[in-house]
Parts: structure tokens; sequence; C-alpha cells
């Protein structure tokens, strides 16, 4: 399926700010809501932006509070792109209530990780493109302003293609192909449910943050049980950080930590699509956006390129 790209906003257009997960406080926003403003857009906050409700979680509202929300961001005509405060844990919640009827008509941009992984993986299935991006809240180690000026590269509808180098885990070659995945804990959540990401000739991202190395082994093995390891054309591994545990692990802060590539690159020794290790998107301070749904040309070797098309 030929995904659909959201239009090119344009300055003075509206970008509703969502809370689809967890709890935020004001303060948190508002370094991120005053960015939108200074790069000329209008930020409309959701009913429920700040609202708490605790129930094994702090949730930002109850699911019916939550559902409100998106829906009536995906589906105002005056709102041009969609913007998650932040990750945490619920959007699984809300996928069975989505509601895209004027959204098809008119799509727009929605921005997240995390939590948000289950959302796009949900857009994806519909046929719709998505930025794996830096949410409104930044993370307690902060986030580059590159990360951000790229992500609204992507709303003007500027071209994106990014040069890094090589890590010694890469596997060589070159791939053509659509990029999807996120955050690897939802997309391992997502298995077998109809809301799970195609993987067939796919490119597969993956990140998390805050594993034990017995649970990212785990879900590596699940993926592999899975198939995915045989459908995927290529995969590109982002930050792992706060891995393990925290006293025994001394790379417990960096971003690429070395021992979870180690195991993710024993777990898929014996496949030979190009694998790309240390790409700057995940739960770390250079979180560079990906626009999921994109077919992009991947090509390692001395050096990396991703270009998207």
């Amino acid at each position: 399926m030929k995904k659909i790209f959201p239009k090119s906003l344009k300055k003075g257009d509206k970008i509703a700010v969502i809370s689809p997960a967890g709890a935020v406080e004001p303060s948190q926003l508002e370094k991120g809501i005053n960015l939108i403003k200074s790069k000329g857009f209008e930020p409309v906050l959701g009913e429920n932006l700040y609202t708490k409700y605790s129930n094994g979680y702090n949730y930002a509202g109850t699911e019916e509070q939550r559902t409100k929300d998106i829906n009536w961001a995906l589906n105002d005509p005056e709102i041009s792109a969609i913007w998650a405060s932040r990750g945490g844990y619920g959007c699984q919640h809300l996928i069975e209530n989505l509601n895209l009827k004027q959204f098809s008509k008119n799509p727009k941009w929605y921005i997240g990780y995390s939590d948000n992984t289950v959302i796009q993986s949900y857009l994806l299935k519909k046929g719709f493109a998505s930025i794996h991006g830096q949410t409104v809240k930044t993370s307690s180690f902060g986030v580059t302003d590159e990360s951000y000026d790229l992500t609204f590269n992507i709303l003007k509808g500027k071209p994106l293609k990014y040069t890094l180098k090589s890590n010694h885990y890469n596997k060589e070659g070159n791939v053509e192909g659509e990029l999807v995945g996120g955050n690897l804990a939802l997309v391992y959540a997502l298995l077998g449910t109809k809301y799970s990401f195609d993987f067939k000739d796919k490119i597969l991202f993956i990140e998390d943050i805050g594993e034990n190395f017995y649970a990212l082994d785990r879900m590596m093995m699940s993926l592999e049980m899975a198939g995915v390891f045989t459908k995927i054309s290529g995969l590109i591994i982002g930050g792992m950080t706060n891995m393990g545990d925290e006293k025994e692990n001394k790379q417990y802060e960096e971003s690429f930590d070395e021992f979870a590539y180690k195991l993710i690159s024993d777990r898929i020794s014996k496949y030979s699509f190009p694998t790309v290790f240390a790409f700057p998107n995940g739960h770390i301070h250079n979180n560079i956006p990906l626009i999921l749904g994109a077919e992009v040309s991947l090509k390692a070797g001395k050096n990396v390129s991703l270009t998207f098309k």
C-alpha cells in the first residue's frame, strides 16, 4: 500500500498538542509550546492536556478523556498537525476507538515517539505516514535544537537525508524500502495483534530505554520467533539507554549501550540484511526525526546514509 503523506504546513497553521498517554505538568511543555510559537505556528492545547488520572499509572486523563482529545485533533479541519506531549504508557487504550473519518480526507502529521509507536503503527496500517521524533516534552537529559529543527523541516516539506559514521556492529549493504517501527517494547507488544506493523520487505527501526538486558533479549527472541527477521530487508537500531542495572552498567547513561548492541548483534547474526547501529533517534539527547511509512534508501558501508524519497 502506497503511504499517504500529509501536506506541508505554512506559517499560522495550528498544531494540536495532546497527551495520549502519561500525565504532564505545564512547566514540562512550556519550552516546546513556545518553540512551536517561535516557528510561526499556533499551538492549540487539547482539553485534557494536563488532566491527571491515577489507575496503576499516572495517565493524562481517563481512556475516554484521552480518546476524546486525540479524535478531536485527528478530525478537526482547523488542525494541521498533531504533536504528542509525551509518551509513557496508555496509547494502546485508544486505538480501538480512533476515528479517522475526517482525517482520511485531510491527513495531518502525527509527531511523537516512545508509547506513540502504537498510534503510528495504527496510522501506518491505515496507510498514513507519521513522524517518529521528539515529543513536546523534553526528556530529563534534554534534547538538541537540531532534533526539533529537523522536525519542523519535515512539517515544512523539506527533504530529509542523514549521513553518519559506521559502527563496528554494522552489516554492510544497500537496500531500499519502507521504514517502519519505533520503540521496541511497543513493536513487541503489538506482535500478533491486528495493529502490528507489516514487516514484509520493510526496513525496521527499533530503539528502547530502561530495559533489563534479559528483557531486551526476550523481545528480540519474540521478533525472531514471529518471523520478523525473515521478512525485513534491513534493520536500524537507535538509542539503547538506561539498560540493565544502573549500579552494574557503566554505560547506563550512554545513548548507545555497547552490551545492548552486542545482544542484538548476536541475535541477528545469522541474517544477512544490512544493519545499522547507533542511529541518533530514541530516548536520547540527539533525537533526530524519522518518517515512518516513507520509502528510504539505506546505504551501510564505511559511512552510513539514510535518504528519504
